[in-house]
């Protein structure tokens, strides 16, 4: 992967958890490039380090040593509030439970990332309404999550990821709670926002997902195990 191109670059990132008197070494010198308009999925066993990666590339956490650069910034060392607003500005998430507010509407689930970007109520629901129909929702923007299915709540969440025009979207087991049809559209969906030029991380140990991605990064034990492109 040629550096110029990288979208994030990792250098010896290490992760160290202090448990009682003991210390656990989870991430253990992670060297990774991940260039612009990749899509990449992450695998692992329970307790490889996948999520501990997870939250270091989405700016949830910060390593313990070396460097990460996200879009030519140095992360690695920044405080909470500038960590809060990378999070905001370039990284989209989506989780396995949604984290959709259940009393808001579609839109205003949507629309909430943008109250922190400074838009006026009226942008932020043009721009909502906007990638709600983008995720095939233009329909349902009125609803509130309860009066969703599951698959139609994860295409909300994407919205709400996608409404920032962030540089990267990190998906943490986003089909874990669908059902296979279900899933198989979400993953279409992601298939759209890659070919649209978003680059996509997708956390998951399901296999049938994985091969979604253009490019499967393997860890095993804190360490990068394989990387393998398509």
């Amino acid at each position: 992967m040629p550096t110029t191109d990288a979208i994030l670059q990792l250098r010896g990132i290490t992760r160290d958890f202090k448990l009682g008197s003991q210390t656990v070494h989870v991430l253990k010198g992670i060297d990774l490039d991940i260039g612009k308009n990749e899509y990449v999925a992450l695998m692992g066993p329970s307790g490889s380090g996948k999520s501990t990666l997870m939250n270091l590339l989405g700016c949830l956490d910060t390593p313990t040593s070396g460097n990460y650069e996200l879009n030519g910034t140095d992360v690695s060392s920044l405080n909470d509030n500038a960590l809060a607003e990378i999070r905001n500005s370039e990284i989209g998430f989506v989780f396995q439970t949604f984290n959709l507010l259940p009393r808001s509407t579609a839109l205003e689930n949507v629309a909430l990332p943008l109250v922190y970007a400074g838009l006026s109520k009226e942008e932020r629901l043009a721009r909502a309404a906007e990638v709600l129909d983008q995720v095939g929702l233009s329909d349902r923007m009125d609803h509130r999550p309860n009066q969703l299915s599951g698959g139609q709540r994860q295409r909300v969440a994407v919205a709400r990821a996608l409404v920032n025009r962030p540089a990267l979207i990190l998906a943490d087991e986003p089909t874990g709670n669908l059902d296979s049809k279900t899933s198989l559209e979400i993953m279409k969906l992601f298939d759209e926002i890659q070919a649209a030029g978003n680059t996509v991380i997708l956390v998951t140990h399901e296999e049938d997902i994985a091969q979604y991605a253009k490019r499967v990064i393997r860890l095993v034990d804190g360490n990068i195990h394989s990387d393998t492109t398509k």
